[in-house]
């Protein structure tokens, strides 16, 4: 089996805005953007989250260049992905992904599927009435219907937006950071990340101590700078969407 890269997420909690800057993200490629995530429009009805539960991620970004859509499979397993969706490949405008997401509570796999659209191609699909899946193209729903069947799409409804703020490769010691500071229904939430690639000459064993080397100096640096992580097990998704589903029902 091939070494698929690994993103290792930390989230912090507190003072976000002080975080940013304790973490130097002034120092990075600054970004802002708008986030919709898309979920069951009759699930978000009774208050469930119907995709987000059953593995599936949709998700909408506004802004910072290109627009884009992104379809995720998280958690997700090598079985699962088939067919030519069971290695990354890159046909503009789509780039599929195949990676590991790590974070203090857990490890998982992910496949995401993102295809990037023309800067005002998607504020439409996020309006109220409309389905954020009329966006998907005939790629994006092969993979849902090969990868995720056992998910049922009868109608989608876009939940934000979420204001991000990003900022990439931030100098922490040796380490290309990127920030991804989120606000929304309430919430603030900021995420620190870094990929970790499997090198030339690397087995199963080598590459998975050195990611969990990085882990460690990633923590380290962010604590290093007074910045206090997130305890919680949830993730900033989950959170997130959990709040705008509220927000929803009034």
């Amino acid at each position: 089996m091939d070494l698929l890269p690994v993103e290792i997420k930390l989230n912090v909690e507190g003072d976000v805005a002080g975080a940013m800057s304790a973490l130097g993200a002034s120092q990075g490629a600054l970004m802002t953007r708008r986030i919709w995530f898309a979920e069951d429009r009759v699930g978000v009805a009774q208050g469930k989250l119907l995709l987000l539960d059953g593995g599936v991620i949709v998700r909408l970004r506004i802004g910072g260049g290109q627009d884009d859509s992104v379809v995720k499979l998280r958690p997700c397993t090598r079985e699962q992905l088939v067919g030519r969706f069971s290695a990354p490949f890159t046909v503009d405008p789509l780039t599929y992904r195949i990676e590991e997401d790590w974070s203090r509570n857990g490890r998982v796999l992910a496949a995401s599927l993102v295809r990037s659209h023309p800067p005002g191609a998607l504020p439409a699909a996020v309006t109220q009435g409309s389905d954020p899946a009329t966006l998907f193209d005939e790629v994006q729903d092969q993979f849902l219907d090969a990868c995720a069947h056992d998910v049922q799409f009868d109608g989608l409804v876009a939940l934000g937006p979420i204001s991000a703020t990003k900022a990439d490769d931030v100098p922490l010691e040796d380490l290309k950071v990127d920030l991804d500071a989120w606000s929304a229904a309430g919430l603030n939430f900021l995420e620190a990340s870094i990929r970790v690639k499997p090198k030339a000459g690397d087995d199963e064993e080598k590459f998975k101590e050195r990611a969990e080397r990085q882990l460690r100096k990633l923590e380290e640096a962010v604590l290093e700078r007074g910045v206090m992580l997130s305890g919680l097990p949830d993730s900033k998704t989950h959170r997130v969407l959990t709040a705008l589903v509220a927000a929803a029902q009034g």
